[in-house]
């Protein structure tokens, strides 16, 4: 991985819905000793504090709309500067935009850091239907898939009993949708990336510890 001047290393993780970032961006953070970052979370903790930033993008929730490219930034922006500056980050899905990337670049400028490596995790779309339509959540947390991870009994957890939970933007249809959405959005940042030498592709088809050992050759540490 090209190495940085100043600050701590920034990996971008990109890659579909159902590709694997969430669970291979944590593990790899805490192997490299670096800052998991997902934009998501970082929304929700503001909102949750009732931050100054969360009170403006629970706005935007309320009323049903994105919260703005802007507002995101200044997140991510405030927490960098809450982290030390050697230490390096993982961001899990973000950007998603080419307008994200370049307002990235400049946060990152502004810390003395840059972007180092962008892996996009790639596995075929009836593979991520399936990762995705298939997950089934019983109320206690834990998580199946009919596909993958069965139940023991259809419909039940296997610990509490309970029905299981199918949500509705979970359906195949939907799914299908959101690939779509994710492709349209995200092909030009993929473009953006690989113009500048950044880009590896990672195959996140297999098991866990596959793609992660394929991420870590990618990653080179």
């Amino acid at each position: 991985m090209r190495e940085t001047n100043g600050g701590g290393g920034v990996l971008v993780l990109l890659g579909s819905p159902g590709v694997g970032k969430g669970t291979q961006g944590v593990r790899l953070g805490q192997d490299l000793g670096w800052a998991h970052v997902s934009t998501g979370d970082l929304l929700r903790a503001a909102l949750g504090e009732r931050t100054v930033l969360g009170v403006k993008a629970g706005k935007y929730m309320d009323a049903g709309e994105l919260v703005p490219d802007h507002l995101i930034v200044d997140l991510v922006r405030e927490h960098l500067a809450t982290m030390p500056a050697g230490r390096g980050v993982v961001f899990d899905g973000f950007p998603r935009t080419v307008p994200q990337a370049e307002a990235l670049d400049r946060v990152l400028a502004g810390a003395g850091r840059t972007v180092n490596r962008v892996c996009l995790l790639e596995a075929p779309e009836e593979i991520l239907v399936k990762r995705i339509s298939g997950r089934r959540a019983s109320p206690n947390g834990r998580v199946y898939n009919i596909y993958f991870d069965p139940p023991l009994r259809d419909g039940v957890c296997d610990e509490t009993g309970e029905p299981l939970i199918h949500r509705a933007d979970d359906h195949p249809d939907t799914v299908r949708t959101r690939l779509s959405v994710y492709r349209e959005v995200t092909a030009p940042l993929v473009g953006f990336y690989e113009d500048r030498g950044l880009l590896a592709r990672v195959d996140g088809e297999g098991g866990i510890e596959q793609v992660y050992g394929a991420l870590r050759a990618a990653v080179g540490r």
